[in-house]
């Protein structure tokens, strides 16, 4: 099955240097490219869970869930060997989504997800595209990993013993998230295969593994102290991932500096590297000429093609027309120079609060003005 990323790879028209010719005749063969799912998949992002009648009435109730995400045949296979995927993918979609649009609630593109603007942005390589793979990667990871130490899986439970220092000195407890497991599974699933051939699909692997590694970095030890009086004699720990709003924040600042990216190509192999692209699109002042020049580490989110502008509407966005924005904060750049609309309204808000005795703050409501600005057509 080809999904828009990879359908859209053709098209791509990669910065030019040594020995791309032969690499954009790759383009249309031998694609080796990662499976798609969530916010770059072909499923719907607004997908009803069954009632619980049908859950009771059909023992594989999620095979229909299966079925309804639009996988592929080797991911339908391993949605429904264990009832709790399917669970477990849908609140992985919902998760990378709501994540996206809160990262972007303040710029020009918020991580608007409607059907045809979610295809046309999957057709290009832009920093939007990048983050998108990265943030679906990781709500996957996130969410299988929680769903093992939950029980709500039958193939996998808490982490096993982790490997901490002093470990004479640890007792293992708890229950710690099992990132093994999500690991394994997520690489599976998304069927990461290299491949030196296609530009586009080692950039889109490349996020997704970003994704991954975020996550990773972000496993804590988490211990508690068991005594008599309080004293430590025995401590209990287990491993945790961090919130995935935490995840979300680290992605975005990934892809306020992330790296546009061309490819060399071994005429004699076809297999070829990413690397910086051979000449910088326009002038740049030296810091971000240098950090255009910058070799991409397994960390950075890459990216081939300059994002749109998203003022106007388009086929990747509606635009601005309308968009709520804050004055002296974001409403200039929001809205793209055509300035913005001022409303006023009064609402009811709590005032001359109190403390009262014993345990609870008594407040007054008071009607206040606000002014709300909206970005001119």
């Amino acid at each position: 099955m080809l999904t828009g990323a990879s359908r859209g790879v053709s098209e791509l028209t990669p910065p030019s240097g040594p020995g791309l010719a032969r690499s954009q005749r790759l383009f249309t063969l031998d694609l080796v490219c990662p499976a798609h799912f969530g916010l770059t998949g072909n499923e719907p992002l607004t997908i009803l869970p069954l009632s619980q009648a049908a859950e009771q009435t059909h023992g594989k109730a999620h095979f229909k869930v299966c079925d309804r995400l639009k996988l592929e045949r080797k991911q339908r296979r391993m949605c429904r060997r264990d009832p709790g995927v399917a669970e477990t993918l849908m609140e992985a979609i919902s998760m990378s989504a709501l994540e996206c649009q809160y990262q972007f609630r303040f710029e020009r593109w918020n991580c608007t997800l409607e059907g045809r603007y979610r295809t046309s942005l999957l057709r290009r390589g832009f920093k939007e595209t990048a983050f998108l793979y990265a943030i679906s990667s990781a709500g996957l990871t996130h969410a299988l990993a929680k769903a093992c130490s939950a029980g709500r899986m039958e193939r996998c439970t808490c982490d096993e013993a982790p490997d901490l220092e002093n470990r004479e000195a640890w007792q293992w407890g708890g229950c710690g998230d099992n990132l093994k497991y999500s690991n394994k599974f997520v690489k599976e699933f998304m069927g990461q295969k290299k491949s030196n051939k296609d530009l586009r699909a080692r950039v889109d692997l490349h996020n997704t593994n970003v994704g991954v590694k975020v996550i990773k970095s972000g496993v804590e030890t988490t211990c508690k102290c068991h005594g008599v009086s309080g004293s430590c004699t025995v401590r209990t720990c287990w491993r945790q991932l961090a919130p995935f709003h935490e995840i979300g924040k680290l992605l975005k600042l990934k892809y306020e500096t992330a790296l546009k990216v061309g490819s060399t190509t071994n005429e004699a192999t076809g297999e070829g590297d990413i690397t910086p692209p051979k000449k910088p699109p326009a002038p740049a002042a030296p810091a971000a000429a240098a950090h255009h020049h910058q070799i991409p580490r397994t960390t950075d989110l890459v990216y081939i093609d300059d994002s749109p502008s998203f003022c106007r509407p388009s086929k990747y966005s509606p635009g601005t027309a309308t968009r709520k924005c804050y004055k002296d904060k974001n409403c200039e750049s929001i809205c793209c120079g055509r300035g913005h609309n001022t409303q006023s309204r009064e609402v009811k808000r709590p005032c001359q609060c109190q403390v009262r005795w014993c345990c609870y703050v008594e407040c007054k409501q008071c009607m206040q003005q606000e002014e709300i600005y909206t970005c001119k057509d």
